[in-house]
């Protein structure tokens, strides 16, 4: 099979030579985008991350597509039912980084609860003046986990460890899981409403975008924490912006924003062929806002970013496509 692996660092591009000679694999730096799948025609599998973004008009470039293994574990960068519709298959890595997304969250956390970022650069321009460097303990706070799959479950552990209370909430409640860790479920409005640090584990869904609004900043404790390793559209930036303006919120730490590939790269902005729309562009305002607030740390969605989870997403990726070519697909992602 012809393979094309998008956004690919050199120890990738060596990974993959495993596929060889079976297969032919080409590896690029580049994302697979409407300006790059052209150069990509004849590809029959594609292993794009999470700057990709693989919609129909991507689709129609790529005619030979039967296989999509995302070096991820959320896929709201693929067009499914694009996807469906012309019989391509969609594989994910369902599990690669459950201590390392959740403990990032709580670098997050306590970067912000102990102002380690402003109490960092002070000493480094020669201060030791600990003025507007107080901060506050983990211990006896009530944490609330919106999301209890594995890097929630992970993260109500660390917060455990720290001597927090925790209340969860999930569509879908693990009560093995309550028990065994000591938490409780409550309804989404009792979580906000109680937590004084609210972290976000949910993937991106029709049913979580926007889940973080202006009515759940209103129903937040004053002066709570939102932490943020999920999916960048699970929360409303404009509504962030607002209770953070307002005083609502204590802190915020964001390692996702939505319209990140616009983020990283604005000149993308006029090299699209499509116009982009007013949510958009507020969308994007609201993201810089963001970046100037002293109380908020945004890092570049590098909350999975270890060597070992790396890893992990690099064999489970080799191992679906390995599979698929041999008519045995795993990790196939569901509700297509």
């Amino acid at each position: 099979m012809k393979i094309a692996v998008f956004e690919a660092e050199d120890w990738e591009e060596a990974a993959c030579a495993g596929l060889r000679p079976a297969h032919e694999v080409r590896c690029t730096r580049q994302a697979l985008t409407r300006s790059t799948a052209g150069d990509f025609a004849d590809a029959e599998v594609v292993s794009p991350f999470i700057a990709s973004r693989i919609d129909a008009d991507v689709l129609e470039k790529m005619p030979a597509l039967r296989f999509v293994a995302t070096r991820s574990t959320g896929y709201d960068h693929i067009d499914l039912e694009a996807c469906d519709r012309r019989g391509i298959v969609v594989a994910n890595v369902p599990d690669y980084g459950d201590s390392t997304v959740a403990e990032h969250a709580f670098a997050l956390l306590l970067a912000l609860a102990r102002n380690i970022v402003e109490s960092a650069d002070h000493t480094r321009r020669g201060g030791f003046s600990m003025a507007r460097t107080r901060g506050f303990e983990l211990r006896g706070k009530v944490m609330g986990v919106i999301g209890t799959g594995r890097i929630g479950r992970r993260a109500i552990e660390i917060a455990s460890g720290f001597g927090m209370t925790v209340l969860a909430h999930d569509r879908r409640e693990d009560r093995e899981a309550a028990a065994r860790l000591a938490f409780s479920y409550g309804s989404l409005s009792e979580v906000l409403e109680q937590s004084d640090v609210i972290s976000l584990h949910v993937p991106s869904s029709p049913g979580t975008v926007g889940l973080i609004g202006d009515a759940a900043f209103a129903a937040m404790k004053e002066g709570a924490i939102l932490i943020n390793t999920s999916r960048g559209n699970v929360v409303d930036t404009e509504a962030l912006v607002r209770a953070l303006v307002e005083g609502k919120l204590r802190a915020a730490g964001l390692d996702v924003l939505p319209q990140e590939p616009l983020i990283r790269e604005e000149a993308e902005i006029f090299r699209q062929q499509r116009t982009l729309d007013a949510p958009d562009l507020k969308a994007l305002v609201a993201n810089h806002v963001l970046l100037r607030f002293p109380n908020v740390l945004v890092t570049p969605h590098n909350a999975y970013n270890t060597d070992q989870a790396l890893r992990r997403i690099i064999d489970t990726t080799l191992a679906n496509i390995t599979s698929f070519a041999a008519g045995n697909a795993t990790n196939i992602v569901e509700g297509r």
